[in-house]
């Protein structure tokens, strides 16, 4: 699987340039006249992106927003990504209502994912019986220092799934459910970025990418992109344990393009 690595000098340069790669996204498809589908993370990282995009210039009226998992609680709650992402993005600005997708967190969680599933169908004109899957034009994902991403957590139900785009995925480790996406639909988006910054990620982040192939214990190894590309834009810290060394440079935003099939 060919993957694209952008080392960056740190978190803050890992929010920016995902800013300016989602700003130019959205443009393009704003030119042509199409809707863009948009998947939207959790996490300190996501939210300083979202802080960037909410003070651009752009017309966001051709966007939907969905989300890639949720905290079973309501939507005012602290926990909430879609609270986050209200707080920090959509209040500023002010997408229609009918382009807002979110995870109903406050209700059972099975249903929750039964509905979403069906929210998605009717934004993409598909009925429920359709067998086709869907393909959002960017994901956004983070990663965890246990290798989770979205909320596909090490030896947990949604891994094993092969039918269903949205589960609630009990996590022993937390003792209770989150609600996401599962790889059959988020592997056939156009684009993927995963975000990731901090010391904490670095072993893991090696394995991940340069390690044997094992997503029962590492599931961000599950995320490859059926249609498009995935991008991982890491800081220095994360990046730390990788065979390759970052361009080092200090008070800049040091990058290095790993060429596609580098890693396996």
């Amino acid at each position: 699987m060919a993957r694209h690595v952008v080392i960056l000098a740190n978190a803050e340069a890992v929010a920016c340039e995902a800013a300016e790669r989602i700003l130019r996204l959205v443009e393009v498809a704003k030119l042509a006249k199409r809707a863009f589908h948009l998947v939207l993370s959790g996490g300190s990282t996501p939210k300083r992106l979202y802080e960037i995009l909410a003070k651009s210039n752009m017309s966001w009226d051709h966007v939907h927003f969905f989300w890639g998992d949720e905290r079973c609680v309501g939507p005012d709650h602290r926990d909430s990504n879609y609270k986050m992402t209200y707080d920090t993005l959509l209040s500023k600005i002010n997408p229609s209502p009918s382009h807002i997708h979110r995870l109903q967190g406050e209700i059972d969680p099975a249903l929750s994912a039964q509905d979403y599933e069906k929210a998605i169908r009717h934004v993409f004109g598909l009925t429920l019986d359709d067998p086709a899957i869907p393909s959002f034009d960017l994901v956004l994902l983070g990663m965890g220092a246990d290798g989770h991403t979205a909320s596909l957590f090490p030896e947990t139900q949604a891994l094993k799934e092969t039918t269903k785009w949205v589960v609630a995925n009990f996590v022993p480790k937390l003792e209770g459910t989150r609600l996401t996406l599962t790889p059959i639909i988020l592997n056939r988006a156009a684009r993927i970025f995963f975000l990731i910054a901090g010391e904490d990620k670095a072993n893991t982040l090696k394995v991940v990418l340069e390690g044997p192939y094992n997503p029962v214990h590492l599931p961000s190894q599950l995320i490859h992109s059926d249609t498009g590309k995935v991008r991982w834009l890491i800081d220095t810290a994360a990046s730390g344990c990788l065979a390759f060394s970052p361009l080092q440079g200090e008070g800049q935003a040091a990058q290095k393009h790993v060429p596609h099939g580098t890693y396996p």
